[in-house]
């Protein structure tokens, strides 16, 4: 399993496509906040409850200066999939080959229906203006999880 996060770490830079296949970088965002949450999978109960839950919330989070980007091992294919049947405004990007859920921690061992598999962790990081972790949720919740955020991040 890879190292987890820590506040005060930088965030591990990235460079993903899009659901359109256009590139969207962490650099990109350097000025804003960003929250970063990696989940298993477009188009699953969960992940698609968890999506719809960051876009309802899309402008609430973006008055209080945050971006948001949801990252999975999906394809840009899926991703367009997942976006377009769902309704969903949040930046999805895929990495498919799972080096970025790697460097946050984000992919590893987990314990799913009692049974210990491989898999993605499901995570959400707030990372600041200059790029340093501000806070590393592991083992999120998909439902409830926003208004949780949202909450902490007393927005």
């Amino acid at each position: 399993m890879s190292a987890r996060l820590s506040p005060g770490d930088a965030a591990p830079a990235f460079t993903l496509p899009d659901a359109d296949g256009k590139s969207v970088s962490l650099a990109d965002h350097l000025g804003r906040k960003v929250i970063v949450y990696f989940y298993p999978a477009a188009l699953t109960p969960g992940c698609t409850k968890q999506a719809c839950d960051f876009t309802d919330n899309l402008d609430v989070l973006a008055e209080a200066g945050y971006d948001v980007i949801g990252v999975s091992p999906d394809k840009p294919e899926k991703l367009a999939k997942f976006r377009e049947k769902e309704h969903l405004k949040v930046t999805l990007v895929g990495d498919p080959e799972k080096e970025v859920l790697q460097a946050y921690g984000a992919f590893g061992e987990k314990t799913m229906y009692g049974k210990t598999v491989t898999g993605v962790i499901r995570s959400t990081f707030v990372v600041d203006e200059q790029g340093k972790v501000e806070h590393a949720f592991y083992n999120v919740r998909a439902t409830g999880h926003v208004a949780k955020l949202i909450k902490d991040l007393k927005i």
